[in-house]
Order: C-alpha cells, then structure tokens, then sequence
C-alpha cells in the first residue's frame, strides 16, 4: 500500500493558504477545485542530463489529449479542433463536424480523444466534448470518422454525462479487454458523485458501438466506478490493472487503483480518511496540489502523471511505492503519451491559468526517459 509522500519542495505560504480554493478562483472566484496556476519558482527544473527536450509544434490552442499514427500526431483542442501535426511539426487544423455544437466554457469544450484500435483501415476515433441544451452544460461521447481534414460524427454513444464550468473529467481510453472507458467529473455537484444512478463522479465503461457491456459491475449501467471528483488520467500497467489520477479538493490530489463497482469515497472522505464500503488511495498530495491530468505507464511499469498546477511530470514507482518529479520548468502539463522509445508531453499555459510564452502552447519530446526507470 502506498504511503502518503510530499513532492520534493515546499508551496510557498501564500500559495498553499490560495490552494485551498478553486481551479476557478483566479478567474471567476469558484470553489472546491484544484487546477491552479502556481508561480512557485523554486520548483526543480529538468536537468540535461535526464532528457532531451525538443519543442515538436508550438500555438497549439490550448491542447487536452495526445494521440498517434504513423508520423503523424493528433491533439485535439478545447476550441473544438483537431490538430494534426505532421513529421515536419506543421500544425493543420480539422474541424469536428458534429450535431452538438461544442462549448468551451470554463473547463469544458473538446476533451478525450481516442483512435480505433483498426484506424488505420475504419478512419475511426472517438470524443468526448461538453455542450449547452437548455441552458445548462452537458458532456457526451461521440464515433467520429475522419474524411479529408474533418471528422465527421456517426454515432452518439452516450450524452447527458453531466457538466458544468468546472470538473467535467474528460479523459477516453480503450482498455486492454477492447473497452471504451471514460472519466467523468462531479460537475460541481459533490454528492452526485455517490449516486450512481447518474453519470456524475464516475470511471464508465462501454462497448465501442456505445453499449453497456455484460460484466459491468452494476447491472445495466455505463457506471464502472464512482465516489470521483474530477478524474483525468487512465491507463493499465502490465498485469491489466486500472489506475487514475483525479483531482482533490484543496491539495489531496489522488492515484487510485481503480476495481469495478468501488466507491473512492467524494466527497465523504478525502486523503487518509477511512470509511466503510469505501477506497482510499494508493497516493495523494497530502498539502500540496498537483492538479494531475493525463496518465500513462511505461515499459517498465512506472506510472507517469502530468500536473496542472504543480507544473511537472511525475513518475510513480509502482513496486518501490515512491513518487518523484522528473520533469518541469515549461508551466503547466495536460497529458503524456509514449510512442516507441519517446515521451510527449503537451503544455496548457494558454488554458486561463497559466503564463503562456509566445510560442505555447506546444508539444515537446522527451527524449531517454527511460534513464527514470531503471
């Protein structure tokens, strides 16, 4: 079992006493989040000699997740756009064509993306955008097929996932047993996230054409876990297990191991709390804040988790039970992905929160990152 472990360097006063609002509050004075901007320059940076950083594409418009085929990258953007990066990192921007027009208020717009694991011959992917009906905002997960430089949606595979200006989740995976998984937020809703008769607070799983799948743990529900905050990372290490990384409320981010029909706990418990029926996590951020988003494992079964707020990559060691950050110094990080022996990374000092220099936001590879995981 995991201890709790605090991240190399102290927040100074000020920021800790800040973090203990919202991931708004720096724009619109909201409460109880964590995805904050800190400024904390003491924080360590990457030394050359455990990467090899190079910039892949810049003024990338505020980018939420990353995925590959062949030499090409797509990113999509929370605008509504895909960007695809070709080999030369010449950004070209395709247009999702969809029947609900996409919103990006707040957290929300173009989120989770996914390519079918037959891409190369279906053209297939799959998205997770928010949306407005009757005045209120709302997620969904869509089939898009890509024709020329668009993607065109085919089917509807869930909708009125609950959303709202913040805590909208967002991240899409296929596991390894060929199923679509998604995160979803509480949308500033705290106890709908204990109620699994809706989608709020919760880690779904689906088949790919959009149904619930036999197994599911709760009996003709989408629902594969609850008792979330605001998840935004998912992946399977090598013995097919599922973990995430979520935000807390004021500090106390968390890395779950995440079991079908588990409850971890929002917003009952939090931290080292403890409760019948409930999870407590492998890992948390005790005082600090990480605001940690997009997640993948390596070959060698370390977990690496991008941090919003904490400005940095973290590697956790799964066997050793320990946490270090291995990466910082470009502001904020929303998502990793590893393709043969390279790490990406893509910033999001563009999202409102952060300092954005002029080229952000970019996607930058980390060369040799496997020096951590030896």
């Amino acid at each position: 079992m995991f201890k709790y472990l605090s991240i190399y360097y102290l927040l100074p006063i000020f920021l800790i006493i800040t973090a203990c609002g919202s991931e708004e509050e720096m724009k619109e004075n909201e409460s109880n989040t964590s995805d904050q901007q800190t400024n904390d320059s003491s924080q360590p940076e990457t030394s050359p000699e455990s990467f090899s950083v190079e910039t892949v594409a810049t003024e990338l418009n505020v980018p939420w997740a990353i995925q590959s085929h062949d030499d090409h990258f797509y990113v999509t953007e929370r605008n509504g756009t895909i960007a695809r990066i070709d080999e030369n990192g010449t950004v070209h921007r395709q247009n999702v064509e969809s029947t609900e027009e996409i919103v990006s208020n707040g957290e929300g717009g173009l989120l989770g993306f996914i390519l079918d694991p037959n891409f190369s011959e279906s053209q297939k992917a799959y998205l997770y955008h928010s949306y407005q009906q009757n005045n209120s905002i709302l997620n969904r997960i869509i089939a898009v097929t890509k024709q020329g430089e668009s993607w065109i949606e085919e089917k509807i595979l869930l909708d009125n996932i609950p959303g709202s200006q913040i805590h909208n989740g967002g991240r899409l995976k296929i596991g390894p047993d060929g199923f679509l998984y998604a995160t979803t937020g509480d949308a500033n809703m705290e106890d709908k996230s204990q109620q699994t008769d809706n989608f709020a607070g919760s880690i779904l799983r689906m088949t790919l054409d959009g149904s619930v799948p036999d197994d599911n743990p709760i009996d003709n529900s989408y629902v594969y876990s609850y008792g979330h905050r605001n998840p935004q990372g998912l992946d399977w290490n090598e013995d097919n297990q599922l973990y995430s990384s979520e935000h807390g409320s004021s500090a106390h981010d968390e890395i779950n191991h995440i079991q079908p029909g588990e409850n971890y706990g929002w917003p009952v418990i939090t931290g080292d709390e403890e409760q019948n029926d409930m999870e407590t996590p492998l890992l948390h951020s005790g005082s600090d804040t990480w605001a940690p988003s997009g997640s993948t494992f390596d070959s060698n079964n370390n977990f690496y988790v991008t941090g919003l707020r904490g400005t940095q990559l973290m590697r956790i060691d799964m066997e050793e039970e320990t946490m270090e950050v291995v990466f910082s110094g470009e502001g904020r990080l929303r998502d990793v992905f590893i393709r043969d022996d390279d790490m990406y990374v893509i910033t999001n000092n563009r999202d409102g929160r952060g300092n954005p220099d002029e080229n952000d936001d970019q996607l930058l590879k980390l060369s040799h990152f496997e020096n951590h995981s030896e």
